[in-house]
């Protein structure tokens, strides 16, 4: 038997909220809705969600620093809904910790859609964080990458900082890093990076690999805001600019 699953639906227009509830249930979905951001954090406190659709425009805390709390405090995924036309605007919300963004005005059905290719790659995500997990069957074939101070285990998918404090990362993570790591000092555009790390069955697109690289700067960066390593080019794609890279057993 399927398990419904359930989704929060947050926008202050009710024109808009209530019609898109009422449809979402015809595909099955368990729908929640709320107006503002002190009644989406009240039924988060409540119950937990497979998935929240997210107005950028609110009244009070907008959606932005609502999806950066969910991002930080819950990681339930977040679909926003924005006016936005300008590309920076929309990648901000990415960055932020969005899993992807629909523009209004909208159809409905290409919102279920989104919402169903997210719930399909969170669902990969657990599963291959699950056999990450699992004890490596051949130690002896361990591969680690040495970078900056950094040490990159390809066998435990284990990244360790300068100071030798282990560093978490996604399963999309590690597959950015390791092909950032395999061709060091490159740029890399973003269908490059996306052939050298989607696999079978997955549904990448080129506004992912932003969001990939934002979170992926944040762990191996002090400052973010001006990467040393992990640079932007503008207009052709992203760089690892590190030093003296080795792969060793």
């Amino acid at each position: 038997m399927n398990v419904r699953r359930s989704i929060l639906i947050v926008d202050d227009h009710q024109s808009i909220r209530d019609p898109l509830a009422t449809f979402m249930r015809r595909y099955d979905f368990d729908v929640d809705t709320a107006c503002d951001g002190l009644a989406m954090r009240q039924l988060l406190k409540e119950r937990s969600y497979d998935l929240v659709i997210l107005d950028v425009m609110l009244p009070g805390e907008d959606g932005l620093s609502l999806c950066g709390f969910v991002a930080e405090h819950i990681g339930t995924p977040v679909i926003l809904l924005t006016a936005m036309t300008d590309q920076a605007d929309r990648v901000a919300g990415l960055e932020i910790g969005a899993d992807d963004y629909v523009l209004k005005p909208f159809d409905p059905r290409e919102l279920v859609a989104r919402v169903r290719s997210v719930l399909r790659r969170g669902a990969r995500r657990r599963a291959d964080d699950a056999a990450q997990a699992a004890p490596a069957a051949d130690v002896s074939a361990e591969k680690r990458y040495r970078f900056e101070g950094w040490s990159f285990d390809l066998t435990t998918r284990e990244l360790q900082d300068p100071n030798l404090s282990p560093v978490p990362l996604t399963t999309a993570e590690f597959h950015l890093l390791r092909a950032l790591l395999e061709n060091p000092n490159r740029v890399l555009s973003r269908q490059q990076l996306m052939d050298l790390t989607q696999r079978e069955g997955d549904a990448f697109f080129d506004r992912s690999i932003d969001t990939q690289i934002s979170r992926l700067r944040k762990k191996l960066e002090s400052d973010p805001r001006q990467p040393r390593m992990l640079k932007t080019v503008r207009g052709d794609g992203y760089l690892l600019a590190a030093r003296n890279i080795s792969l060793a057993p």
